[in-house]
Order: C-alpha cells, then structure tokens, then sequence
C-alpha cells in the first residue's frame, strides 16, 4: 500500500461512507439541462441537435456513473455505511412519492370541479378515452408479472442462487420493455394531443413520467443483471440489486394508481370495468 494510501486509513476516524469527487453530478445537470431547453426548441421546430445532445451525454452520464459505482461497491462497507445506503435509497424513493403526488393533485383538481370550458363535465366533452380494458389493462398485467419477477429474483439471491437470479432480472427486464412498447403504441394511436387541454397534458406528464421511470428502472435491472452474472452480488451483500428490486417495485405500485385513477375514473365509466351496465 502507498503512503498515501496509509494516510488516508490513518485519517478516517468514523465508520461512515464518504465518496470521493465525481464529475457526474455537474455533467447530469448539463445533460438535463440541453434536454429541457432542447426539447423547447424542438417543439417549437426550431432544431432537435441540441436535444439529442442532451440525450447523448445523460446516456454518457450513465454509462461512467454506473462504472464508478461498480468499482466502489467492491470495496468492504461498515455496517454504519450499509445502514445509510437504505435511509438514503429510501429517502430517495419519498422524493419520487412527491414528485407524483404532485400529478394526481393537478388531475385530482381538475377532475373534481370541471369548469365551464371542459363542458362542466370530466372527461371533457372533447375528448375520448382511452379504453382502459384494452392497451392500459395489459401493462397492468405486465407490471404485476414483473413484480413477481423481481421478487423472486431477489429471494433467489438471498437463497444463493445466482443463476435463477440473474434469470428472473432478465425476465424482469423483458416485461419492462414490453410494457414500454405497449405505452408508445398507446400514445401513437391516442385521439387526443397534448396540447388538447387540462386532461390531456396531465394524462401524458403523469403516464410519460411513469414511463421514464420504468425506463430508468429497466436500466438499473440491466446494470444488476450484468453484476449478478459477474459475480459481484453475495446472498449478505447485495444492496446494489435489492435498491433496484426497491425501486421497481415503486413503479408497480404508481402505476396501479394511474391504472385506477387515470385510466378506470379519467374514462368516465368505472362500471364498464366491474361488468356493470
């Protein structure tokens, strides 16, 4: 070990977990940035370079981030560190909580009191729904499926059964993309845009949101997938995986409150659903 090396074990007097300095953060916040104000000059058709841009350094943001990361779970954490990292993914997935509770209010309040330009009715009288029996009813399914996945991807892990693990992710991962599919195809043959007005925009924030999320979680489970068959994960050591199955599992949950609030109430008819007529 180099004396630097000794220096910096010397130092540290407490158990807790420190990360050293990262370009990351600062080039995320860039990449978000050009795909915010891309996104703006491209809907106003003015160039979609800058947007693309934005796109090309969050996937390069990721790609170096999850590296990092990789590297660093190698190394032997204290039981104080590992107890943070769970206060923290949890913390985490709150802030994610009241990034939608923000969602279902703006639908909640436009839902509740209809105002005269939607017709005083909700949906408004111009738009038609989407058949929530149809596209919206088989995500659900998928998403139920992939829950049951990556549940038992992850009590295959705690069993040491690395190989059913790294199985189950994968399947995981393909109902994930299905469900992506499905929701792009939902969009593509839609009636109504998002500048259609109140039901519109907070139908498509709410449901493109969850999107990118599953996205995002999909991209997580790759990453695990890959260390589950690297043998990076141990039954007792394995927090990588399990803030992912977390996280996964958050998205579930979201979804069947948009299924029930968006999609079942936002159609107008909920006794179409229970075989009611």
């Amino acid at each position: 070990m180099s004396t630097q090396g000794q220096n910096t074990k010397t130092l540290k007097k407490h158990p807790f977990h420190l990360v050293d300095p990262s370009p990351w953060p600062v080039v995320g916040a860039i990449a978000a940035f050009l795909i915010t104000f891309g996104t703006v000059l491209f809907v106003r058709g003015i160039t979609s370079a800058v947007m693309y841009s934005g796109f090309a350094l969050i996937a390069i943001t990721f790609l170096g981030w999850f590296r990092d990361i990789i590297k660093e779970a190698k190394t032997e954490h204290s039981k104080e560190a590992r107890v943070g990292f769970r206060y923290g993914m949890a913390l985490f997935i709150t802030s994610e909580v009241m990034f939608f509770v923000a969602f279902f209010w703006a639908y909640l309040n436009a839902s509740l009191m209809p105002n005269e330009a939607m017709g005083n009715v909700w949906p408004p009288k111009t738009i038609t729904p989407i058949n929530p029996l149809d596209f919206p009813y088989l995500n659900t399914l998928l998403l139920l499926m992939s829950g049951t996945t990556i549940t038992w991807a992850h009590h295959s892990m705690v069993e040491n059964n690395i190989k059913e693990c790294a199985k189950m992710i994968f399947f995981t991962i393909l109902l994930g993309v299905i469900f992506l599919g499905v929701q792009v195809f939902e969009y593509h043959h839609a009636t109504f845009a998002f500048k259609g007005g109140i039901y519109p925009s907070t139908f498509y924030m709410a449901t493109g949101f969850h999107g990118a999320h599953v996205f995002i979680g999909v991209c997580m489970l790759a990453v695990c997938w890959f260390r589950t068959r690297s043998g990076h994960f141990t039954p007792k050591d394995h927090f990588g995986f399990e803030a992912s199955a977390w996280y996964w599992h958050f998205v579930d949950v979201v979804w069947l409150f948009l299924f029930v609030m968006i999609y079942l109430w936002g159609s107008g008819d909920l006794s179409s659903f229970f075989g009611k007529h």
